[in-house]
């Protein structure tokens, strides 16, 4: 409020979301339909809050600040969402990524805040907030009652698209043959994908598959390539 001090422990954040536009389109595939699904027709008047959950490098803090990025949503991570100030965010959808970090009475009043009317709470975990821990009884019980929608590990299609893009992103023109190739012999994950290619950049001269078998060393004993 105007001419007024923040609370102690409390300061300003700033609320305005960075687009998500300048990054590559998130790829849809089986593995994540679901909640694009979801999150395409999210928040409603049913569901004010929602948890979006997947394995580390899955994606979902992508798809949820495209979310965010659409409904103008206020995003904050982890324990940085102690600092919110609840009149500022009151009524407004608000993107809580890593909630698991943040604390149990700031968890509470996001979600009472969200339930009171007119605002939204998207929670993103790697596990589903009733596998949280949580010592505030009241707390436990929101917890468990909050629905969830799930993003799996990537699929070939999407893990294809992270390898072009992260190519791309460095002006890298891989042959045709190498991501199939790659997707073989790396974990699936962004961070996978970003250290991968991160390797083959690394080395003198043009990406070539020769170039990554180098690097990567062949699946086994009996791999043809």
């Amino acid at each position: 409020m105007t001419g007024e001090e923040p609370k102690r422990g409390q300061m300003k954040l700033d609320l305005t979301h960075e687009g998500a536009g300048r990054h590559r389109p998130f790829v849809t595939s089986d593995c994540n339909a679901a909640a694009v699904a979801r999150l395409a027709t999210w928040p409603d008047a049913l569901t004010p809050v929602l948890a979006l959950i997947g394995p580390k490098g899955s994606g979902k803090s992508r798809l949820a600040a495209d979310w965010a990025e659409r409904v103008g949503a206020v995003p904050v991570h982890g324990a940085e969402a102690s600092l919110l100030d609840p009149l500022e965010v009151e009524g407004r959808p608000i993107l809580l990524d890593r909630a698991p970090d943040a604390d149990d009475e700031t968890l509470f009043h996001l979600i009472n805040l969200a339930r009171s009317g007119g605002g939204a709470l998207l929670l993103v975990a790697r596990s589903a907030p009733s596998s949280w821990e949580a010592a505030l009884p009241d707390l436990r019980s929101r917890l468990d009652a909050v629905p969830t929608v799930a993003i799996q590990t990537p699929d070939d299609a999407v893990l294809a698209e992270m390898l072009e893009a992260e190519f791309a992103r460095r002006s890298i023109a891989p042959p045709a043959d190498l991501i199939p190739w790659l997707l073989k012999r790396i974990e699936r994950s962004s961070g996978a994908v970003e250290a991968a290619v991160a390797r083959l950049d690394a080395e003198p001269g043009a990406v070539t598959r020769a170039v990554a078998r180098r690097v990567f060393g062949p699946l086994g004993p009996g791999d043809p390539d």
